[in-house]
């Protein structure tokens, strides 16, 4: 009896130092997560060149625009370097797109940066804007 009683102890004490390993593992890997997620998002503010110019996109709610300018500006680029943009002129490898989102309502701005331009025949909306390619660098709250 006493070595089945210490058997079913031994048994029962290992099967829940396996649940605390397992929980740590999980911890582990969520912590993990996190970092990589806080690293990725801090990497990419890094990566903005507040020099360089914004094309802002305002999908038709000129109602927004003194508030979309005051968020770029928030985020250090000056007024000068910010465009309306418009169909007809793009910009730059390496400037930067941002636009109004998520239209009809946006509540954010989201912040692309050019990373190719090709000729192309205007597009009846998209204008020559359809020949550039572009990447999501970060989003900015519409305050």
């Amino acid at each position: 009896m006493t070595y089945e009683r210490i058997s079913v102890h031994t048994e029962i004490t290992r099967m829940k130092q396996e649940k605390l390993k397992m929980r740590g593992k999980i911890i582990i890997v969520a912590i993990i997560l996190l970092l990589g997620f806080t690293v990725r998002q801090s990497s990419a503010s890094a990566e903005i060149d507040a020099q360089k110019d914004v094309y802002l996109f305002l999908h038709g709610r000129a109602d927004l625009k003194e508030k979309a300018v005051n968020a770029l500006l928030t985020c250090g680029f000056s007024k000068e370097k910010i465009t309306i943009a418009t169909p007809e002129k793009v910009g730059n490898v390496g400037d930067y797109m941002a636009m109004l989102w998520k239209p009809p309502a946006p509540d954010h701005i989201k912040l692309q940066k050019i990373t190719k331009v090709e000729e192309t025949e205007p597009e009846k909306i998209k204008g020559l804007w359809k020949g550039v390619s572009r990447e999501d660098i970060d989003t900015i709250p519409l305050e």
